[in-house]
């Protein structure tokens, strides 16, 4: 995964749990797509000082999400549901209707 596609994951799932400040800079950064640069004149800091950061910001994120796991289970669900779309598009037969079941019931139990 590209890791400003990461860092918008982790925002999404853990970004209540920063600061105002650091959710304004990482907001800028990751949702808002500015530069450095931009983002230091806009704040009246230095480009460094945004950068350091960005990256604690996102290492907090990623410690958070090694702790919890939120995004590793959203996207294992993501796939299992992907699979019963792609199940449900395919020749109905009571096969496919178990398989169905199956993953429903792997979401279920990872809820």
């Amino acid at each position: 995964m590209e890791p400003k596609i990461r860092q918008g994951y982790l925002y999404d799932f853990y970004g209540e749990l920063l600061n105002e400040h650091q959710k304004e800079i990482f907001e800028a950064y990751v949702l808002e797509d500015l530069s450095l640069k931009e983002i230091a004149d806009d704040q009246g800091i230095s480009r460094q000082g945004v950068s350091d950061l960005i990256h604690r910001c996102t290492k907090t994120l990623e410690d958070y999400e090694s702790s919890l796991h939120l995004i590793d289970k959203f996207m294992n669900v993501r796939e299992k549901v992907d699979g019963i779309v792609k199940l449900t598009e395919e020749e109905h037969s009571e096969n496919n209707l178990q398989k169905i079941r199956d993953i429903s019931n792997e979401i279920l139990e990872e809820l």
